[in-house]
Formats: C-alpha cells, sequence, structure tokens
C-alpha cells in the first residue's frame, strides 16, 4: 500500500467544546462544519478530525468505545525539554483537561505524562 496522507478521526459529544479545548492548547485550527471540527498536530500537519460521534458511528461500521471506559489509541506529543512538558501539564489543566498521570520520569531519559480532553481522548506528552 502506498497512501499519500495519513489523518485521524475521533467521535466526540460537543464540536463547540472541542474546539475551544484544542484551541486553548494552541493547535492550529483547520477548519469546521456542523459535523466536525480539524486540527493539525506538528509540524508535519497531521491532522485529527473530531467529528460528532452521530456522523462518525455509521462510517466507522461498528460501535465506537467509550473512551472513558477503554482505550481506543494514544498519541504522543513530543515536547523540547522537560520544562515544557511541565508547561505543557500546566495549559491542559487551564483548558480543563484531565491530567491521567503528572509529569515524571519513566524509562532512562524519558520524561511526560497522559492527559485526556472533554471526550477522554488521551495523549501522551513527553520529552527523551
Amino acid at each position: 500500500m502506498k497512501t499519500k496522507k495519513v489523518w485521524a478521526n475521533f467521535s466526540v459529544q460537543d464540536l463547540e467544546r472541542t474546539t475551544k479545548f484544542y484551541k486553548q492548547l494552541g493547535f492550529k485550527h483547520n477548519g469546521a462544519s456542523d459535523q466536525l471540527t480539524s486540527f493539525f498536530f506538528s509540524d508535519e500537519n497531521f491532522i485529527i478530525h473530531f467529528f460528532l460521534r452521530d456522523i462518525l458511528e455509521p462510517a466507522m461500521k461498528g460501535p465506537i468505545i467509550d473512551p472513558n471506559v477503554g482505550n481506543e489509541i494514544i498519541f504522543t506529543l513530543s515536547a523540547d525539554s522537560k520544562e515544557v512538558v511541565d508547561r505543557w501539564e500546566e495549559e491542559v489543566r487551564q483548558a480543563r483537561g484531565t491530567i491521567v498521570s503528572t509529569p515524571e520520569e519513566f524509562g532512562e531519559g524519558y520524561y511526560g505524562f497522559v492527559f485526556a480532553d472533554p471526550d477522554g481522548h488521551r495523549f501522551n506528552v513527553f520529552h527523551m
């Protein structure tokens, strides 16, 4: 298989809340409609679309898990330093995200934390 582009799709309950959360964290908005809001997540412009659940679920051809009960996937966001990790943790708190684990050393040379957005989607932030 050779693909031109890869992006992710998540389901959410409230597009306005999701847009506000990711804008507050400083992610670049990629546009929105009455069905989704979309953001760029890296210098390479990796895209995550956040669809209303009732729009995305039929396209999945099966049920979407409840991210508050189980893990669907976890994306890792790379930070340039431990200080940046700590600053991002505070920014997530201020945006009303859930801190799943506070910044800590894990493994040799790794420092990071895990947070969840308002719909329970988890992100791992770390510096190595």
